[in-house]
Protein backbone atom coordinates (compact mmCIF):
# COMPACT_ATOMS: atom_id res chain seq x y z
CA UNK A 1 0.00 0.00 0.00
CA UNK A 2 1.30 3.16 -0.91
CA UNK A 3 0.06 6.34 1.63
CA UNK A 4 -0.05 9.78 -0.13
CA UNK A 5 -3.01 11.33 1.67
CA UNK A 6 -2.33 13.09 5.24
CA UNK A 7 -4.88 14.02 7.70
CA UNK A 8 -8.25 16.02 6.43
CA UNK A 9 -7.26 19.30 7.28
CA UNK A 10 -3.59 18.59 5.61
CA UNK A 11 -4.57 17.25 2.65
CA UNK A 12 -6.31 19.44 -0.72
CA UNK A 13 -9.66 18.24 -2.56
CA UNK A 14 -7.46 17.72 -5.74
CA UNK A 15 -5.32 15.76 -3.59
CA UNK A 16 -8.15 13.28 -2.89
CA UNK A 17 -9.78 13.60 -6.19
CA UNK A 18 -6.41 12.07 -7.43
CA UNK A 19 -6.39 9.71 -4.99
CA UNK A 20 -9.16 8.63 -6.40
CA UNK A 21 -8.11 8.38 -10.15
CA UNK A 22 -4.81 6.66 -9.56
CA UNK A 23 -6.41 4.13 -6.29
CA UNK A 24 -5.77 0.66 -8.14
CA UNK A 25 -1.52 1.21 -7.79
CA UNK A 26 -2.28 3.09 -4.29
CA UNK A 27 -3.62 0.03 -2.74
CA UNK A 28 -4.23 -3.70 -4.09
CA UNK A 29 -7.22 -5.68 -3.91
CA UNK A 30 -6.38 -8.03 -1.41
CA UNK A 31 -4.66 -5.45 0.65
CA UNK A 32 -8.56 -4.04 1.12
CA UNK A 33 -9.53 -7.96 1.83
CA UNK A 34 -6.88 -8.39 4.33
CA UNK A 35 -8.10 -4.61 6.09
CA UNK A 36 -11.57 -6.24 5.84
CA UNK A 37 -10.84 -9.07 7.47
CA UNK A 38 -9.53 -7.57 10.44
CA UNK A 39 -12.14 -5.14 10.81
CA UNK A 40 -14.98 -8.13 10.81
CA UNK A 41 -13.00 -9.88 13.44
CA UNK A 42 -12.90 -7.10 15.44
CA UNK A 43 -16.59 -6.38 14.96
CA UNK A 44 -17.81 -10.04 15.82
CA UNK A 45 -15.94 -9.93 19.14
CA UNK A 46 -17.09 -6.86 20.11
CA UNK A 47 -20.76 -7.32 19.22
CA UNK A 48 -21.10 -11.06 19.99
CA UNK A 49 -24.28 -11.58 22.18
CA UNK A 50 -24.94 -7.98 22.13
CA UNK A 51 -27.71 -5.52 21.05
CA UNK A 52 -25.85 -3.55 18.52
CA UNK A 53 -26.66 -1.03 15.55
CA UNK A 54 -24.44 1.73 13.71
CA UNK A 55 -24.55 5.55 12.78
CA UNK A 56 -24.91 5.79 9.04
CA UNK A 57 -24.18 8.99 7.59
CA UNK A 58 -24.04 8.21 3.78
CA UNK A 59 -19.97 9.82 3.93
CA UNK A 60 -17.79 7.55 2.71
CA UNK A 61 -16.01 5.83 5.38
CA UNK A 62 -19.70 4.78 7.33
CA UNK A 63 -20.44 3.64 3.55
CA UNK A 64 -17.46 1.53 4.12
CA UNK A 65 -18.92 0.22 7.62
CA UNK A 66 -22.30 -0.37 5.95
CA UNK A 67 -21.12 -2.85 3.49
CA UNK A 68 -18.80 -4.62 6.34
CA UNK A 69 -21.65 -5.22 8.71
CA UNK A 70 -23.79 -6.00 5.96
CA UNK A 71 -21.29 -8.85 5.05
CA UNK A 72 -21.97 -10.07 8.92
CA UNK A 73 -25.48 -9.77 9.00
CA UNK A 74 -25.62 -6.45 11.48
CA UNK A 75 -28.30 -4.22 9.61
CA UNK A 76 -29.60 -1.97 12.13
CA UNK A 77 -28.70 1.08 11.17
CA UNK A 78 -29.63 4.83 11.92
CA UNK A 79 -29.17 7.83 9.96
CA UNK A 80 -29.59 11.62 11.79
CA UNK A 81 -30.32 14.45 9.16
CA UNK A 82 -32.72 17.66 9.53
CA UNK A 83 -34.01 20.28 7.40
CA UNK A 84 -30.61 21.86 7.03
CA UNK A 85 -29.46 19.08 5.15
CA UNK A 86 -28.94 19.58 1.05
CA UNK A 87 -32.05 18.45 -0.27
CA UNK A 88 -30.00 16.63 -3.10
CA UNK A 89 -27.86 14.32 -0.48
CA UNK A 90 -31.32 13.35 1.38
CA UNK A 91 -32.68 12.12 -1.85
CA UNK A 92 -29.58 10.03 -2.32
CA UNK A 93 -29.72 8.64 0.94
CA UNK A 94 -33.67 8.07 0.54
CA UNK A 95 -32.88 5.64 -2.93
CA UNK A 96 -29.74 4.44 -1.60
CA UNK A 97 -29.44 3.73 2.34
CA UNK A 98 -29.04 0.28 3.07
CA UNK A 99 -31.91 -2.41 4.04
CA UNK A 100 -32.20 -1.32 7.62
CA UNK A 101 -31.27 2.21 8.42
CA UNK A 102 -33.69 4.31 10.03
CA UNK A 103 -34.02 7.78 9.08
CA UNK A 104 -34.04 9.62 12.50
CA UNK A 105 -35.08 13.66 12.05
CA UNK A 106 -32.92 15.53 15.13
CA UNK A 107 -35.43 18.29 14.84
CA UNK A 108 -33.28 21.10 13.39
CA UNK A 109 -34.59 23.62 10.77
CA UNK A 110 -34.52 27.09 9.57
CA UNK A 111 -36.54 28.68 12.53
CA UNK A 112 -33.69 27.55 14.64
CA UNK A 113 -31.32 28.59 12.66
CA UNK A 114 -32.68 32.03 12.93
CA UNK A 115 -32.57 31.35 16.38
CA UNK A 116 -28.29 30.36 16.29
CA UNK A 117 -27.38 32.72 13.52
CA UNK A 118 -23.81 32.54 15.20
CA UNK A 119 -23.46 28.82 13.80
CA UNK A 120 -23.92 29.53 10.39
CA UNK A 121 -20.21 29.00 8.88
CA UNK A 122 -18.84 29.11 11.99
CA UNK A 123 -15.21 28.60 13.22
CA UNK A 124 -13.09 27.64 16.15
CA UNK A 125 -15.10 27.23 19.28
CA UNK A 126 -18.53 28.37 18.11
CA UNK A 127 -18.16 26.18 14.90
CA UNK A 128 -17.38 23.13 17.22
CA UNK A 129 -20.76 23.25 18.28
CA UNK A 130 -21.90 21.56 15.24
CA UNK A 131 -20.27 18.51 16.51
CA UNK A 132 -22.58 18.06 19.58
CA UNK A 133 -25.46 18.95 17.35
CA UNK A 134 -24.73 17.12 14.35
CA UNK A 135 -22.92 13.82 16.09
CA UNK A 136 -23.00 13.10 19.45
CA UNK A 137 -26.65 14.37 20.08
CA UNK A 138 -27.47 12.10 18.12
CA UNK A 139 -25.50 9.34 18.88
CA UNK A 140 -26.71 9.42 22.30
CA UNK A 141 -30.14 9.50 21.35
CA UNK A 142 -29.56 6.21 19.11
CA UNK A 143 -28.03 4.35 21.92
CA UNK A 144 -30.48 5.02 24.63
CA UNK A 145 -34.03 5.45 22.88
CA UNK A 146 -33.09 2.01 21.19
CA UNK A 147 -31.56 -0.03 24.33
CA UNK A 148 -28.38 -0.69 22.22
CA UNK A 149 -25.50 -2.13 24.00
CA UNK A 150 -22.87 -0.62 21.26
CA UNK A 151 -23.28 1.86 18.85
CA UNK A 152 -20.73 1.36 15.57
CA UNK A 153 -19.31 4.52 13.95
CA UNK A 154 -16.98 5.00 11.05
CA UNK A 155 -15.01 7.19 12.29
CA UNK A 156 -10.72 7.05 12.19
CA UNK A 157 -7.99 8.60 13.95
CA UNK A 158 -6.49 10.07 10.21
CA UNK A 159 -9.52 12.17 10.15
CA UNK A 160 -8.85 13.72 13.46
CA UNK A 161 -11.66 12.02 14.92
CA UNK A 162 -11.00 10.27 18.86
CA UNK A 163 -11.90 6.77 18.78
CA UNK A 164 -10.63 5.86 21.65
CA UNK A 165 -8.15 2.82 22.90
CA UNK A 166 -8.75 0.41 20.44
CA UNK A 167 -11.65 1.72 18.86
CA UNK A 168 -13.61 1.61 21.94
CA UNK A 169 -14.92 4.96 23.75
CA UNK A 170 -16.82 4.20 26.95
CA UNK A 171 -18.78 7.20 28.41
CA UNK A 172 -19.58 7.20 31.82
CA UNK A 173 -23.06 7.72 31.25
CA UNK A 174 -23.10 4.05 29.90
CA UNK A 175 -22.24 4.85 26.48
CA UNK A 176 -20.38 2.66 24.55
CA UNK A 177 -19.19 3.14 21.00
CA UNK A 178 -17.16 1.34 18.58
CA UNK A 179 -15.06 2.41 15.84
CA UNK A 180 -13.81 -0.54 14.13
CA UNK A 181 -12.21 1.25 10.94
CA UNK A 182 -10.27 3.49 13.45
CA UNK A 183 -6.78 2.63 12.21
CA UNK A 184 -7.82 2.61 8.52
CA UNK A 185 -5.93 4.93 5.81
CA UNK A 186 -7.49 6.76 3.58
CA UNK A 187 -6.40 4.59 0.38
CA UNK A 188 -7.77 1.65 2.11
CA UNK A 189 -11.64 3.46 2.24
CA UNK A 190 -10.88 4.68 -1.15
CA UNK A 191 -9.99 1.39 -2.04
CA UNK A 192 -12.84 -0.18 -0.77
CA UNK A 193 -14.96 1.99 -2.61
CA UNK A 194 -13.74 1.10 -5.60
CA UNK A 195 -13.31 -2.86 -5.44
CA UNK A 196 -16.50 -3.12 -4.71
CA UNK A 197 -18.09 -0.50 -6.94
CA UNK A 198 -19.85 1.25 -4.15
CA UNK A 199 -22.05 4.40 -5.07
CA UNK A 200 -21.05 7.70 -3.11
CA UNK A 201 -23.22 10.57 -2.56
CA UNK A 202 -23.41 13.93 -4.93
CA UNK A 203 -21.61 15.49 -2.26
CA UNK A 204 -18.25 13.96 -3.25
CA UNK A 205 -18.63 15.93 -6.88
CA UNK A 206 -19.47 19.36 -5.15
CA UNK A 207 -16.51 22.31 -4.46
CA UNK A 208 -14.69 20.71 -2.01
CA UNK A 209 -16.62 17.24 -1.27
CA UNK A 210 -13.88 15.47 0.03
CA UNK A 211 -12.39 17.57 2.53
CA UNK A 212 -16.35 19.00 3.54
CA UNK A 213 -17.40 15.49 3.80
CA UNK A 214 -21.53 15.26 4.88
CA UNK A 215 -22.68 18.20 6.24
CA UNK A 216 -25.83 20.03 7.15
CA UNK A 217 -25.38 23.19 4.90
CA UNK A 218 -24.83 26.21 7.45
CA UNK A 219 -21.79 23.42 9.47
CA UNK A 220 -19.89 23.98 5.77
CA UNK A 221 -16.42 24.59 6.70
CA UNK A 222 -12.95 26.64 5.62
CA UNK A 223 -15.22 29.48 4.75
CA UNK A 224 -13.81 33.06 5.58
CA UNK A 225 -16.45 34.76 5.75
CA UNK A 226 -20.58 34.86 5.22
CA UNK A 227 -20.93 35.97 2.04
CA UNK A 228 -18.09 33.04 1.23
CA UNK A 229 -20.49 30.36 2.56
CA UNK A 230 -23.23 31.48 1.26
CA UNK A 231 -21.84 31.64 -2.78
CA UNK A 232 -20.67 28.14 -2.03
CA UNK A 233 -23.96 26.53 -1.27
CA UNK A 234 -25.52 28.78 -3.51
CA UNK A 235 -23.51 27.34 -6.40
CA UNK A 236 -24.51 24.00 -5.17
CA UNK A 237 -28.29 24.32 -5.00
CA UNK A 238 -29.80 28.13 -5.72
CA UNK A 239 -33.13 26.54 -3.46
CA UNK A 240 -31.41 26.65 -0.06
CA UNK A 241 -30.41 30.13 -0.03
CA UNK A 242 -33.61 31.12 -1.45
CA UNK A 243 -35.44 29.47 1.31
CA UNK A 244 -33.10 30.07 3.93
CA UNK A 245 -33.71 33.90 2.68
CA UNK A 246 -36.95 33.77 4.31
CA UNK A 247 -35.54 33.94 7.86
CA UNK A 248 -31.98 34.98 8.19
CA UNK A 249 -31.57 38.52 7.15
CA UNK A 250 -27.83 37.78 6.06
CA UNK A 251 -28.70 35.29 3.92
CA UNK A 252 -31.46 37.24 2.12
CA UNK A 253 -28.96 40.46 1.78
CA UNK A 254 -26.50 37.96 -0.22
CA UNK A 255 -30.15 36.56 -2.38
CA UNK A 256 -30.45 40.63 -2.92
CA UNK A 257 -26.73 40.88 -3.96
CA UNK A 258 -27.28 37.94 -6.44
CA UNK A 259 -30.51 39.62 -7.80
CA UNK A 260 -29.21 42.93 -8.59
Amino acid sequence: MKRVLGSKHSTKNEDWLAAVAQIEDLITFDEVEELTAKAAARILAATRGKHVAYAYSAGKDSIVLSSILNRLDIKEGYFAYCDLDYPAFISWVLQNRPEGVTMMHTGYGLPWLAEHQELIFARGPVGQRWHQISQKGPFTSMIFDHGLDLLILGHRVIDGNVCGKDGFIRKKTGEIRFNPLYDWPHEAILGYIHYHRLALPPIYGWKDGYTQGTHAWPERDYCNSLNQGYREVWDIDHTVIEKAAEYIPSARSFLEGVSA
